[in-house]
């Protein structure tokens, strides 16, 4: 178990690296860019991503996560799926980008965007892409090699800053976001097979794929779920409200979600894997989840709630003057998704780990249930309604899985709420404290000192409260060898 958990610590670091990277350098892109491009341009984006993402789901068909989880007998078992599932991959994304290029404008109009069935053929070119790329990263997660990783997302980061946002500043068009993505997509398909040990051979079986797809169906049927959920608001935004609106609403959404993927980001893709390893040990299990969602809950509250009391602030620097209408929406995002990502978002690991992948297809499909009516409710009343529900909606997401974590896992909640509870006492006092400083001076210079404040303040409240706990947490999330804890406590 010692091993399982270097292995852990180790692969926490190396993503966590990439992240903190990674994502420091995207809102510097998304700041340039939001300042080049209108949000009407990010709207037809946002409408032509659904449609992709939508073509995504089956051209994986979900055989990364069988990959990652599944205990084969033999290396030489694992390379057959693994060639298994890549040829599936590779043809079904040809067939489906086929069928989007006969179809392309009638796609395009669906979607609220007629006449830009060009635009959806080139973005759908991402489908055989990934498809080459997907398998190859499911084995360098397997091995729980997130070193070989980072060198692959940091290289994709430059991307943006050739390509995109040169193209950017010249056409002040959609198309540098579609080429742009479309050349991170490819430069990281080409990196991944030459690091990859793994390489395709020709090699085929259907009764293999039959057994991989009696795991990956429900793996399937949880990501179009959960793809409805994620866009099926984008279509009933494009029937109610412009292209303006749309890129509004999902921008707001996708910077929120960076800032708080600092953070999640790093720690899922290690966790699954460790959960998988651990599915035949319930109460290691259960400690291990626990003691990751408290890890996340100390660094994830204070941020999600500093989002809330700093939204003007960070909605005029990330993204600039024109989109300050989505301001409030911005800040309560942030803080409704804090809740969601520490008590909801990572079950769906357990479920998976455990071999029950319907539960995460139904816990997705129950929220969709409650979702769509509410939002069909809300959007023709205006964008103040359309962003308090679908935040709101965030919180029946996490009541819904506690519900099936307890009902199906017999999951003790109440010693997962233990474990999180007591964060939230120097997140209060943090709290307080930023709204004593912004009482002082309402400049933009001050607002950046009250951050840094509020920063310090948190520590220092954690540290004096929960000592132990914190630097536990460093540890868990990688960022912190544990041969130091006994030094500094």
């Amino acid at each position: 178990m010692k091993s399982l958990q270097s292995q852990t610590a180790t692969a926490t670091k190396w993503s966590s690296t990439t992240e903190i990277i990674s994502r420091l350098a995207l809102p510097i892109v998304n700041m340039l860019l939001a300042r080049l491009l209108t949000p009407d341009t990010f709207g037809v984006v946002a409408t032509i991503t659904m449609i992709v993402s939508f073509a995504e789901i089956f051209a994986d068909a979900g055989f990364q996560k069988y990959i990652i989880q599944h205990e084969f007998v033999n290396e030489e078992e694992l390379n057959q799926n693994t060639n298994v599932a890549f040829w599936t991959n590779f043809l079904i994304s040809l067939f489906i980008w086929v069928v989007i290029f006969i179809f392309s404008e009638s796609l395009a109009a669906l979607v609220g965007n007629p006449g830009l069935g060009n635009v959806v053929i080139v973005a759908s070119l991402s489908l055989p892409i990934l498809a080459f790329s997907s398998i190859q990263m499911s084995r360098f997660k397997r091995k729980m090699d997130f070193k070989s990783l980072f060198f692959v997302r940091i290289s994709s980061i430059l991307i943006p800053i050739f390509i995109t946002i040169p193209i950017a500043f010249i056409t002040k068009s959609y198309w540098a976001l579609i080429i742009g993505t479309l050349s991170s997509n490819l430069f990281s398909a080409v990196v991944l097979t030459i690091l990859s040990h793994w390489k395709p051979e020709f090699y085929f079986s259907f009764d293999q794929l039959r057994k991989m797809f009696s795991y990956s169906w429900w793996v399937m049927l949880e990501s179009i779920t959960t793809w409805l959920t994620s866009y099926s608001d984008i279509l009933i935004v494009s029937i109610s409200l412009s292209a303006y609106y749309i890129g509004l609403y999902k921008t707001s959404m996708i910077t929120v979600n960076q800032i708080m993927g600092l953070i999640v980001a790093a720690a899922s893709g290690p966790l699954f894997v460790t959960l998988s390893r651990l599915q035949n040990n319930r109460v290691l299990l259960i400690s291990t989840y626990n003691e990751y969602m408290r890890s996340l809950a100390f660094f994830i509250f204070p941020l999600s709630t500093g989002i809330w009391l700093y939204r003007d602030i960070i909605t005029l620097v990330l993204l600039g003057d024109q989109w300050l209408e989505a301001c409030d929406f911005i800040g309560m995002w942030g803080l409704f998704s804090s809740i969601a990502l520490v008590l909801g978002t990572f079950a769906n690991g357990l479920y998976n780990a455990l071999g029950k992948t319907f539960l995460s297809f139904s816990v997705s499909f129950i929220n969709l249930l409650i979702m769509i009516p509410l939002l069909i409710w809300a959007t023709p009343k205006g964008f103040d309604y359309l962003y308090i529900s679908r935040s709101l909606l965030r919180v029946s997401f996490v009541v819904i899985q506690l519900l099936v974590m307890f009902v199906f896992l017999n999951y003790p909640i109440g010693g997962l709420l233990k474990q999180i509870i007591p964060i939230t006492i120097p997140t209060t006092i943090m709290v307080l404290s930023s709204l004593l400083l912004r009482q002082i001076s309402e400049s933009l210079l001050w607002s950046f000192v009250s951050i840094v404040i509020c920063i310090v303040v948190y520590l220092v409240a954690a540290y004096l409260i929960l000592k132990k706990r914190l630097f536990e947490s460093f540890v868990i999330l990688g960022l912190l060898p544990d041969r130091y804890i006994n030094k500094i406590l």
